[in-house]
């Protein structure tokens, strides 16, 4: 599809570039952006951009925060003894979604995989036994709970099976949540009811 204007043409290009946005979605958008006014238009921008520069990492949890921590680690109604290790942001909101978690997380940002070249040193597990070691010299550390709530894929098993055979010189009790969900389904496409009951009826990690 050829289109009238070679400006239309690298908007098209850089909106077709965002995952399942297809080019004639991406010139239907394009199209949309073209009708609105400038400032209209400066503020969409804007905002991507602020973001872009406003969030990073949580230094402890590495959810997504404007603050150096973020809100879930600083509150103090959460239970600190209580670690549930997920792949990705999205899987953390899909938990939160359920408003029945209160305990804290752990992203690790992505899971073990080989054939993407991803190994245990591309993600968050070094900060993770940290967190977990620290907590393990506390006055409740036999209380200390780890949740693997991690994808039911080859890969997210991979990961799990590593991180529990890191796990074995701390005091912790490891747990996994239920499978109440298809084995090859990612948690953030689970229904809530599906998360809440896998969440209540976790069972303890066996390797």
């Amino acid at each position: 599809m050829e289109l009238p204007s070679k400006l239309i043409e690298a908007a098209v290009d850089q909106m077709s570039s965002l995952p399942g946005v297809g080019r004639k979605t991406a010139l239907r958008l394009v199209l949309n952006m073209l009708g609105r006014s400038e400032e209209q238009v400066e503020a969409f921008s804007e905002a991507f951009l602020h973001m872009k520069k406003g969030i990073h990492a949580c230094t402890q949890c590495h959810n997504l925060t404007e603050a150096e921590v973020c809100s879930i680690c600083l509150d103090p109604a959460r239970q600190g003894n209580l670690v549930c290790i997920v792949e990705d942001i999205r899987d953390l909101l899909a938990l939160e979604a359920t408003g029945q978690y209160r305990g804290k997380y752990h992203v690790l940002g992505g899971v073990i995989s080989p054939m993407d070249g991803i190994g245990p040193h591309d993600l968050n597990i070094a900060s993770l036994m940290q967190r977990l070691e620290l907590l393990n010299t506390t006055p409740e550390k036999d209380k200390v709970e780890v949740i693997f709530a991690l994808p039911a894929t080859m890969e997210g098993e991979t990961t799990a099976f590593y991180v529990f055979r890191k796990l074995a010189p701390l005091t912790v009790e490891v747990t996994a949540i239920a499978r109440g969900l298809a084995v090859g389904e990612d948690l953030q496409h689970a229904d809530e009811a599906t998360l809440v009951q896998s969440l209540r009826q976790r069972l303890p990690y066996t390797n």
